[in-house]
């Protein structure tokens, strides 16, 4: 029991790590945030941001690494 908790603490752990290098080079991905699609309204002081169509593109291409290298 405990060698599967180990297991998955560090499955989490690694899957934090991906989450930290991802957030620290996506600034520098050109296009990301601003695809056609995405919404953005500003009103005076107010701001409302929806990347719609950026969250649709990395969940097909997240669907498509986790369907081709997940467990058979």
């Amino acid at each position: 029991m405990m060698n599967e908790f180990a297991k998955t603490l560090i499955f989490f752990g690694l899957i934090l790590i991906a989450m930290g290098v991802f957030a620290s080079f996506s600034p520098k991905i050109p296009m990301l945030g601003k695809l056609p699609g995405d919404v953005f309204i500003r009103k005076g002081t107010f701001m409302f941001y929806l990347p719609l169509t950026t969250c649709i593109l990395l969940s097909l291409i997240l669907t498509l690494v986790f369907t081709l290298f997940g467990k058979k």
